[in-house]
């Protein structure tokens, strides 16, 4: 008898996914965040001109959100220790948001003399992995990104806010969803337009993400979220579609799944953006970007880091396709 109310459940739950698909992913919305969070964990130090040749691939292909730098110390992320020069030398292509991110006011100091248009400021969801990441409490660390975020709306610039730690904590274990609704709450009152909600070491499932979403809608509409998952134990498309079924249209994700944390031993990279697109042409979803040169990309970077792509899409289509319409063609099932 269980059986069978699971068996119900659980077609109820795809039919409510198939029906919330067709109504609201439609414009769905990529933030890729590779040349940055997708490198920033890499030993291997990556030129200015290798990040900046990086960059121009991806908008090539059509991706419209590139996270191109980060102002941290290079004492603490050297691998981000060129930032001011990749934001200056790296040409601007029209209709292409190049966000960076700044962990104070000294750091968007200088990202402010770059050309920027956009900041991401980024406090934990847990006391551990604050103390870790940023060397103080969860609410000093709001308070110092408050300075920030509104400094920077005074100059013009819009902001981003990320919450990391949003399903899970090295440190700390199983993070309360109602611990990163006040979070997401404080990061809105500073003036944030979007927040992204960072499962940092991968650890959610469609379940978990179903319950943070429940109360993080309790305090924000779909549209002012986003959602960053890390793949670490496989889950990432299906706590993506998870959170679709809310009508959450932006999604960030690091093309080849780099990524990765120095603090959160254990995690791997980010959701592949050549997995994503592939799963959103099989969504019906038109993302405008093309998954050949999408997968050129994947292979540029993977091809000087000298270690295979974690993106299984780039990985199974090899050599196959010259058109990106085939590769849509083969998502979609069309016959």
């Amino acid at each position: 008898m269980n059986c069978v109310k699971n068996s119900k459940l659980v077609y109820s739950l795809i039919k409510n996914v198939h029906k919330n698909a067709s109504t609201s992913v439609a414009q769905v919305r990529i933030y890729e965040v590779g040349p940055r969070d997708g490198l920033q964990n890499e030993a291997k130090f990556v030129p200015t001109e290798i990040k900046m040749e990086l960059i121009k691939k991806l908008v090539s292909a059509g991706i419209k959100d590139v996270e191109s730098a980060s102002f941290v110390s290079p004492k603490w992320v050297k691998q981000m220790s060129d930032g001011a020069e990749v934001m200056k030398k790296i040409p601007r292509a029209p209709g292409v948001n190049y966000p960076v991110l700044v962990p104070n006011l000294k750091g968007y100091g200088i990202a402010k003399q770059c050309n920027i248009e956009e900041v991401a400021i980024f406090p934990a969801g847990s006391e551990g992995f604050s103390q870790k990441n940023l060397n103080c409490s969860v609410q000093e660390g709001l308070r110092r990104f408050k300075d920030v975020a509104e400094q920077a709306v005074r100059d013009g610039l819009r902001v981003r806010g990320y919450v990391s730690c949003v399903l899970g904590c090295p440190y700390d274990g199983p993070i309360h969803p109602k611990a990163i609704a006040k979070i997401t709450e404080e990061l809105f009152a500073m003036g944030c337009y979007e927040v992204s909600l960072g499962d940092t070491i991968g650890v959610g499932t469609a379940g978990s993400v179903r319950k943070l979403l429940n109360e993080i809608l309790t305090v924000a509409k779909p549209e002012q979220l986003a959602l960053h998952f890390h793949d670490t134990y496989g889950q990432g498309l299906s706590n993506l579609l998870a959170g679709l079924e809310y009508g959450i249209k932006t999604v960030d994700s690091s093309i080849s799944g780099l990524g990765g944390c120095p603090y959160a031993r254990g995690a791997s990279g980010n959701l592949a953006t050549e997995d994503l697109v592939y799963f959103l042409y099989g969504l019906g979803v038109n993302t405008d970007i093309d998954l050949v040169k999408l997968v050129e990309a994947g292979r540029y970077i993977s091809n000087f880091l000298g270690k295979p792509t974690d993106s299984r899409v780039n990985r199974a289509l090899s050599d196959k396709l010259k058109d990106h319409k085939e590769a849509i063609k083969m998502a979609s099932c069309q016959v």
